[in-house]
C-alpha cells in the first residue's frame, strides 16, 4: 500500500490565514460553559459583566446566615472576639446590623461575580480575532472570512463586548460595504456598552447609600431609647443608688446609637472602595476594547479595487480620440 503524502498542519497564531471553515482556529472561549454564572447553574447569566441579582440575593442569604452563626457560636465564646460579636448581636443593634450586613453581603456578592465575569471578558482581548499581519486588508470581501474566524474562536460573539462590536461592524461592512459606517457603528456600540456597564452598578450604588441610612436609623433609635430611659429614671427614682442602677439602660441605648453607625459606615466604606476599584478596571477594559477596534479594525479598512471602471473608460465608444 503506497504511503500517504505528508500534509502540512494548518498554520495557527495571530498571522494565520483567514480561511472559512479552516481548522486553524479552535474554539477558545465557550461562554455557555465557562462563564461563572453558567457554571453555577440554576440562574440565567447576566450579559457581559452584569451579575444576576437573584443569584447574588441567594448568596447573600447564605453568607448572612453563616456569618451570624459564627458570631453566635464561635465569636461569642472566644474572649478576644466577643466584643466584636456583641456589637452585632446586642438586641438593640440587631434590628439594623442584620439588614445592613445582608445588604453589604449582597452587594459584595454582585461585585465579586462582576469581577469574575470581567476577568472572562478580558480574555477576548488576547484572541487574534482579526489577523495581526500588517499587510492584512479588511474590506467587504475579507470581512466574511474574519466573521467566520470569530465564530470559530467563541461559541457566539454576542456574549463578549469586544467580539460583539467587531462582529456587528464587519456584518455591516459585508452587507452594505460602507467603510465610513463601520467607524460610526463601532462608536455607537461603544456608547451602548458604556451605558450598560454603568447601569449594572445601579443596584449596588443604592445599597451603598442604604447601608449608612440603616446605621443612622439605629443611631436615632438608640438615642431615643437612651433619652426615654433617662427621663424615666429621673422621674421615678429618688435614691442615688437606684438612679445609678437605672443608668445602665441609658448606656445600653447610647451603645446602640454609636455602634450601629460605626458598623454601617465601615461597611459602606469597604463597599465603596471595592466598587470604585472595579469601576476603574471596567472602564480601562472598555478603553482597551476601543483601542483594539481602532488598531485592528478601523486601521485595516481599505476599498476594494474596481479594475472594470478604468477598462470601461478606455473603451468608451462615445469618447473621441485626438
Amino acid at each position: 500500500m503506497p504511503a500517504l503524502p505528508k500534509t502540512t498542519p494548518p498554520q495557527a497564531g495571530p498571522n494565520a490565514p483567514v480561511t472559512p471553515g479552516s481548522d486553524a482556529v479552535a474554539l477558545t472561549l465557550n461562554w455557555s460553559r465557562q462563564d461563572i454564572e453558567n457554571r453555577l447553574g440554576f440562574f440565567q447569566a447576566g450579559r457581559y459583566t452584569s451579575a444576576n441579582k437573584v443569584l447574588g440575593f441567594v448568596l447573600a442569604i447564605a453568607l448572612t446566615a453563616v456569618f451570624f452563626t459564627l458570631l453566635a457560636f464561635v465569636f461569642s465564646s472566644t474572649p478576644f472576639l466577643r466584643p466584636f460579636a456583641v456589637v452585632f448581636l446586642r438586641p438593640g443593634n440587631l434590628y439594623t446590623t442584620g439588614p445592613a450586613t445582608f445588604l453589604f453581603l449582597w452587594a459584595m456578592s454582585l461585585l465579586v461575580l462582576k469581577r469574575l465575569k470581567l476577568n472572562y471578558q478580558e480574555r477576548a482581548l488576547t484572541l487574534a480575532a482579526v489577523p495581526q499581519n500588517p499587510d492584512f486588508i479588511l474590506n467587504e470581501v475579507s470581512a466574511r472570512a474574519v466573521i467566520d474566524r470569530i465564530h470559530g474562536l467563541v461559541d457566539h460573539p454576542r456574549h463578549f463586548i469586544l467580539l460583539n462590536r467587531i462582529d456587528r461592524a464587519l456584518a455591516n461592512l459585508r452587507n452594505i460595504g460602507g467603510l465610513s459606517d463601520v467607524s460610526t457603528l463601532l462608536k455607537g456600540q461603544a456608547e451602548n456598552d458604556e451605558n450598560q456597564v454603568s447601569s449594572s452598578y445601579t443596584l449596588i450604588g443604592g445599597m451603598v447609600w442604604a447601608i449608612p441610612v440603616l446605621g443612622f436609623i439605629g443611631t436615632v433609635q438608640g438615642l431615643s431609647a437612651a433619652i426615654s430611659t433617662f427621663a424615666q429614671t429621673l422621674a421615678s427614682s429618688e435614691d442615688l443608688s437606684a438612679i445609678k442602677a437605672n443608668l445602665q439602660g441609658v448606656t445600653g441605648g447610647l451603645a446602640t446609637a454609636f455602634e450601629t453607625t460605626l458598623v454601617a459606615l465601615v461597611m459602606a466604606l469597604v463597599l465603596q472602595l471595592y466598587l470604585t476599584s472595579l469601576q476603574k478596571r471596567e472602564t480601562d477594559f472598555l478603553d482597551e476594547c476601543n483601542d483594539y477596534c481602532h488598531q485592528h479594525v478601523i486601521s485595516k479598512l481599505r476599498l476594494v479595487a474596481q479594475p472594470h471602471e478604468s477598462t470601461t473608460l478606455v473603451h468608451d465608444p462615445d469618447r473621441s480620440v485626438a
